[in-house]
């Protein structure tokens, strides 16, 4: 892809392979966890060498994503931080559904969608840590009923995490140019300016 030197970087590398590799374990967790979840999933657990590997694998891929989550929280919490622009953006919503993004208030690197998809995704995350760990025999023996409770929560978190990533997944291709920043680190100047004015002008000091 051809780059243009006007173009505003938005991501690092390293950004973006701290991003790739929570998303593909999430991946491999989502497709380890199903197998676990219905009989009619379980022949999933071919992907991963059969039912006894999938089972060893499950809670060690969680811990890498789980890892890896965390400097990603680390890096980007302070600009998920929820301001009243923010929740102005969030009231006005349907506008940008309907096409009039041109009307939604300014926004900063992140709009309040973004921030209340960062924020959800911590909530998951901290659930599935907590309950996979209670829910890892191998190193431990905790009651069967903290099991059982565990094993509820870790699919509800399973299925609240699955879903906040699918509307993650189709926002990215819904808006155009959104899949190029996670790709090669840069946006256009125009998508910037037409998605996140705030971060446009404090990058490029462009006020109008």
């Amino acid at each position: 892809m051809r780059r243009n030197p006007r173009d505003l970087q938005r991501y690092t590398a390293s950004e973006r392979a701290n991003h790739w590799v929570v998303g593909i374990c999430f991946i491999l967790l989502a497709l380890s966890g199903l197998a676990f979840f219905h009989p009619a999933f379980f022949p999933l657990t071919q992907l991963f060498g059969g039912g006894p590997w999938t089972r060893i694998l499950h809670p060690y891929v969680g811990l890498v994503m789980e890892a890896f989550f965390v400097i990603m929280a680390l890096r980007f919490w302070r600009l998920n931080v929820i301001e009243r622009r923010d929740v102005e953006w969030l009231r006005n919503v349907r506008k940008m559904v309907d096409g009039d993004d041109h009307a939604m208030p300014e926004q900063g690197k992140y709009n309040g969608g973004q921030k209340v998809l960062f924020w959800g995704l911590v909530i998951g995350m901290l659930l599935l840590l907590a309950t996979g760990l209670l829910m890892w025999r191998a190193w431990w023996t905790p009651p069967v009923d903290v099991v059982r409770a565990a094993s509820v929560v870790h699919a509800v978190a399973a299925v609240w995490m699955i879903g906040l990533i699918i509307m993650h997944v189709y926002a990215a291709i819904w808006t155009r140019g959104t899949i190029r920043a996670m790709l090669y680190g840069t946006v256009t100047r125009a998508w910037a300016k037409q998605h996140h004015r705030g971060w446009y002008r404090k990058m490029t000091g462009d006020n109008s």
